[in-house]
């Protein structure tokens, strides 16, 4: 009998990987995930505001790991 799985426990245990969809059901958390800085709300009241807050949140995840760094 062969078996052809997508998600696997690499031997060893250090590594998961997942191959197929992860469900993460209602009331389940995650943790050790990184969180960006708060982004507090724009009050820009022009287009030059908005740029420069949008741009504030770039800023912030990149320095979180969750968008790569340009």
């Amino acid at each position: 009998m062969s078996y052809n799985t997508k998600n696997y426990m690499e031997q060893g245990g250090e590594k998961l990987v997942i191959g197929g969809t992860l469900e993460i059901l209602e009331g389940a958390s995650v943790t050790g995930l990184p969180i960006a800085e708060n982004q507090a709300d724009s009050t820009a009241t022009d287009v030059a505001g908005v740029v420069t807050d949008f741009n504030s949140l770039l800023v912030k995840l990149k320095a979180a790991g969750l968008m790569e760094a340009d």
